[in-house]
């Protein structure tokens, strides 16, 4: 039986991000079905009293350092952008709506949206700039932000973020393989193996 791998993920999340570039080629060697579960960060860091580890200033450089030398550890690119950490809530709603209405072009909205913010360090809080990678990736912004509006949609992204929650999820990105949770990027070869098991 073919097993899954649901991942809790927000787009503000660079580890997160790391774990995107690595999960396709998981998935492949694992014969695994990823399952795309966004959720919103800072409604998870509210329900469970968690924060930002940049909130930490020591902590916070660390960890930029130790993402470094993940990134160059998997050959991918890492820049954050300088108005990070940002607000997702319109970029998490756009993940939501489009896996609620569209979701054949989930894959192409996280490619546009992870690589807008890590790849290449933009301002995605600034609508112009969102307008202009959505747009490079045939993703309509007046659509997006009709989705982000959409009562249907806010409602399915709190649905995920308070199942998430309920679950035992503190933080980003969380990958589940049945009711067992690995956390973090760093985990990858844990969810392999539990999807090998």
């Amino acid at each position: 039986m073919r097993k899954s791998v649901e991942f809790f993920f927000d787009v503000g999340s660079p580890a997160a991000y790391l774990a995107w570039t690595q999960l396709p080629r998981l998935a492949a060697d694992t014969g695994a079905t990823i399952l795309w579960r966004p959720m919103l960060l800072g409604g998870v860091f509210k329900a469970t009293g968690n924060n930002s580890p940049v909130a930490i200033p020591a902590k916070g450089r660390w960890l930029i350092n130790d993402l470094k030398r993940w990134a160059d550890r998997y050959g991918v690119p890492l820049q954050l952008p300088a108005d990070f950490p940002l607000n997702t809530l319109t970029l998490m709603r756009g993940a939501a709506g489009i896996q609620l209405r569209q979701p054949q072009d989930l894959a192409r909205y996280l490619e546009a949206v992870f690589n807008g913010i890590f790849a290449q360090g933009l301002p995605m809080g600034d609508p112009a700039v969102l307008a202009e990678v959505l747009s490079k990736a045939n993703v309509d912004p007046a659509h997006l932000l009709a989705l982000a509006a959409d009562p249907e949609v806010k409602q399915a992204l709190v649905a995920t973020t308070e199942e998430a929650v309920a679950r035992g999820v503190f933080g980003a990105p969380s990958m589940f393989v049945g009711e067992e949770m690995h956390f973090g990027q760093d985990r990858l070869e844990f969810v392999a193996a539990a999807l090998l098991s």
